[in-house]
């Protein structure tokens, strides 16, 4: 712990103290800050506070009392310190060229030290012929050891010998590096604070039977043996109670969140299970469903049996039957009065569904009708005049289903699918169409793994279906070098003879839409080469294309009119063709793990084995090479979903929203599963315990909570 003995921190904390609370105290109040530094801290690291100051973790630790020799440097060596004599220094090169280099000397060798930014600065603090601690990440400069954008400071003996364990280094940023604000300085403004902080100025934030029960260290002295640690075991047990609090009060908040939405969420009910239903399910269901199917329509009929609305999120792997769960849903509104909407990211995407959910109900009394951007006049007016009396049951549609002019008489049920291509706002417009807010299902073809939907979407019921009909043929992946292309081609050339369609799949390049378009224009050319028209017929789409050129392109290969669809990751999502048996994706090592299961998906959905063929470069990366291996080894995407996230991270993964939940300073969902699942356990408990927060014990976390209100991003999908 740091005592505050001398007369001038006494002072400095008793002006600061008259703000109340010393962590909310503005940054440039801290001494050594002021108003200059303190408008780059803000800027650069978004350190506005006292409090932001101290939540601004060091990266690594270093022992700094070791001084190293020049002659020490090897092309192996990572950060160095080493103390010597500077030589000169001078001004190199001109204009955008321009730096400062500088020669510093101890008694084994020579080092060069270079600087690019704020040489201006650095080149008046600088003093020839005096002696300099110098710290920095080594390199090599035409065969010579440098430090470029060095921490440099006059050499006090005693300076090596620190009092600490280890010294922090924390992110920083080249312009504050060129402002004299290096990870060095920004410890000292850390060392300075918590030497002002009190104890009680920390207050604990975890109820103290969890921090007894799981011998946490307490929160004040956490913070201190994070930034500087009297030892290593100090630090671990400082990091293990720090990460536990971020997972902790993360899944607080969201159980309350939940659970607010459970008591205050008013929705229509769905009283019974009546004749429509049954009807269907006796009569007309195509295939017996699976465990997981039923599973996930007990769950929903719980939900809409309350009274409450129901906010579920559906995720099942491709194929999985999410659609025909979608139907039961919709049958089970229509039983008890009300009409259903289902909106898709795409119009081919509602057409398919629309076809196969108007095959299925066609000898059902009840009225689907599909509503899109390019509806004809004439049908859109008799699909809102039916919407309006009720004579419409269910609508399929895109984004045409929110516009202001479609209402409906009673709507009750709302089915959101591959929500995230959907803004909030455009799906909070259908929950304004009803005067009780209707239920919501939301469907996800992404698997999400469990630690993310644990933390991404806590704040919500998630089924998961996680088993595939009886029947489905598992796809056969295989992995093969650009050099074995004409094989490959032998091979599509057989599969086309027994009347199938192919894929072939393109990259899209985020970076270059015009390296994209390239790069697709000249594999439809190669294509081409192969299977030369009119003997086979080929559709390409792009994002360049219009979109009546790309739904056009996509209709004609969904109908069988063209054998073979050239394409970038458009088709990724809905495109339904069961005469598709085989998927060549190019340049595989390209996509990530994820985008690569989602794009598999679109074959093997009809009766006949079906093929993913993975080209890659023979020069692909390591990372790449695990990414195919792990395809060709599962059809599992919840294992694939699995390994996306340790090899991407949670940022990254297409599908979950961007939260406060994922905004975690130390905590990783993927190396600290373990204690993510114990602080889930313990705010479960916490909650359903005291829901109010209101026992002694909760009293602090409540506070804690309430002072932190609009500081993250917490939200519903609704």
């Amino acid at each position: 712990m740091i005592a505050c003995s001398n007369i001038a921190i006494y002072f400095q904390r008793k002006l600061i103290s008259q703000n109340n609370y010393i962590l909310q105290s503005p940054i440039e109040y801290l001494k050594g800050v002021g108003p200059l530094r303190a408008d780059m801290l803000k800027k650069e690291l978004e350190i506005f506070t006292f409090g932001d100051l101290l939540n601004h973790f060091p990266n690594r630790h270093i022992d700094k009392t070791k001084v190293n020799k020049i002659k020490d440097i090897s092309p192996d060596t990572d950060y160095i310190q080493v103390v010597g004599k500077l030589m000169y220094f001078e001004m190199v090169g001109e204009k955008r060229g321009k730096r400062l280099v500088a020669q510093l000397k101890d008694d084994t060798g020579t080092l060069e030290l270079a600087w690019f930014q704020g040489i201006s600065w650095v080149h008046k603090n600088l003093v020839e012929g005096s002696t300099y601690l110098v710290f920095g990440k080594t390199g090599f400069f035409n065969g010579k050891p440098q430090i470029v954008h060095p921490e440099i400071e006059s050499y006090v003996p005693s300076k090596a010998e620190g009092s600490s364990f280890l010294e922090p280094v924390y992110p920083s940023t080249e312009k504050l590096k060129a402002r004299g604000l290096n990870g060095r300085q920004i410890g000292k403004l850390t060392y300075a604070l918590i030497s002002i902080m009190h104890p009680d100025e920390l207050q604990e934030n975890i109820p103290l039977p969890i921090c007894k029960a799981l011998h946490l260290m307490d929160r004040y002295e956490a913070h201190c043996q994070i930034h500087f640690p009297k030892s290593a075991q100090g630090y671990q047990r400082a990091m293990h109670r720090l990460k536990f609090e971020e997972f902790f009060i993360a899944q607080v908040r969201l159980n309350l969140t939940r659970l607010e939405r459970h008591r205050v969420s008013k929705s229509v009910v769905f009283e019974k299970v009546g004749d429509i239903f049954n009807t269907f399910y006796s009569k007309y269901l195509p295939f017996e469903l699976t465990g997981a199917q039923k599973r996930v329509l007990k769950e929903i009929r719980n939900d809409t049996g309350r009274g409450h609305q129901m906010n579920r999120l559906l995720q099942g792997d491709v194929g999985s039957g999410k659609t025909i769960v979608a139907l039961l849903s919709m049958l089970l509104a229509a039983d008890n009065g009300f009409q259903s909407c289902m909106m898709a990211p795409t119009e081919i995407l509602a057409q398919q569904h629309y076809i196969g959910l108007s095959e299925l109900l066609k000898e059902m009394p009840v009225e689907i009708a599909l509503l899109t951007g390019s509806t004809k006049t004439k049908e859109r007016k008799r699909i809102l005049q039916g919407l309006l009396d009720d004579t419409i049951h269910f609508v399929v549609g895109t984004h045409a289903v929110i516009e202001d002019v479609v209402q409906f008489k009673n709507l009750g049920l709302v089915i959101v699918d591959e929500q995230h291509r959907f803004g909030v706002a455009q799906r909070a417009k259908l929950w304004q169409k009803a005067v009780l807010p209707p239920h919501v299902l939301v469907m996800t073809a992404t698997p999400i793994p469990r630690t993310l939907a644990m933390t991404a979407y806590g704040d919500l019921d998630y089924s998961v279906m996680d088993e595939l009909p009886p029947g489905r043929i598992p796809i056969t992946t295989v992995h093969r070098y650009e050099t074995a292309r004409a094989s490959v081609m032998d091979f599509v050339k057989t599969e086309l003879v027994k009347g199938r369609q192919i894929y072939f799949i393109y990259p899209l390049i985020e970076e270059s839409e015009k390296l994209s378009y390239e790069d697709l224009m000249q594999g439809y050319e190669q294509v081409k080469s192969y299977f030369p028209e009119p003997q086979y017929r080929i559709s390409m789409v792009h994002g360049r294309q219009p979109s009546e050129q790309k739904e056009t392109n996509m209709q004609r290969f969904v109908s069988g009119d063209t054998q073979i669809m050239v394409s970038t990751t458009v088709i990724e999502v809905g495109v339904n063709v069961p005469n598709a048996s085989v998927m060549v994706i190019e340049s595989a090592e390209k996509f990530g793990l994820s985008q690569l299961h989602q794009l598999r998906g679109r074959v093997g959905r009809g009766s006949e084995k079906s093929f993913c063929i993975l080209l890659t470069s023979v020069r692909a990366s390591n990372e790449a090479r695990e990414r195919i291996k792990i395809m060709c080894a599962t059809n599992d995407g919840f294992k694939i979903a699995e390994k996306d996230l340790e090899l991407r991270g949670p940022g990254d993964i297409e599908g979950t929203r961007q939260s406060g939940a994922l905004n975690f300073k130390l905590a990783s969902i993927v190396n600290d599963k373990e204690l993510l699942e114990k602080a889930k356990e313990m705010a479960e408990k916490l909650v359903e315990e005291d829901a109010d927060l209101i026992m002694a014990k909760n009293l602090q976390l409540k506070n804690y909570l309430q002072s932190q209100k609009g500081k993250n991003g917490w939200s519903k999908i609704s």
